[in-house]
């Protein structure tokens, strides 16, 4: 492999529980506000223990016709059951899901890209218009 690229894996979220699924509106108005949600194991839950767990999501835009993306947003996930008492004992457990607001005044593609501390980088897209 010679690229980063080449590393990220998908599949049909349904099936497999690394994908991150996004969630919003197929269409939106230009430069109205919106919100895309992003999250992992909506059909199969992903483990979120010390051993297992998902690192980070990351959000991105690319509209029709650019050559270039741009990042929505970053979001780490830093508590995952560590604790001086050992692992999966610890009081807070951060999830892996994320939200972001954003307006867009061009049709175009979101990308999700995840990071599973066991099973490495994953990415989904969705289309999205604006009417």
């Amino acid at each position: 492999m010679s690229k980063i690229g080449e590393l990220y894996q998908t599949a049909d979220w349904k099936a497999e529980k690394h994908v991150p699924v996004i969630d919003c509106p197929d269409s939106v108005a230009a430069d109205e506000v919106f919100e895309v949600s992003v999250s992992l194991g909506k059909e199969i839950a992903h483990p979120n223990t010390t051993e297992h767990h998902i690192r980070w999501v990351q959000i991105y835009f690319k509209p029709d016709g650019d050559k270039f993306s741009y990042q929505v947003g970053n979001y780490e996930f830093s508590a995952h059951g560590e604790c001086v008492d050992g692992a999966n004992q610890g009081p807070v457990y951060t999830h892996h899901s994320a939200t972001a607001s954003l307006k867009i005044n061009k049709s175009g593609t979101l990308f999700a890209t995840s990071l599973c501390n066991i099973h490495g980088l994953w990415e989904n897209s969705k289309v999205i218009s604006v009417k």
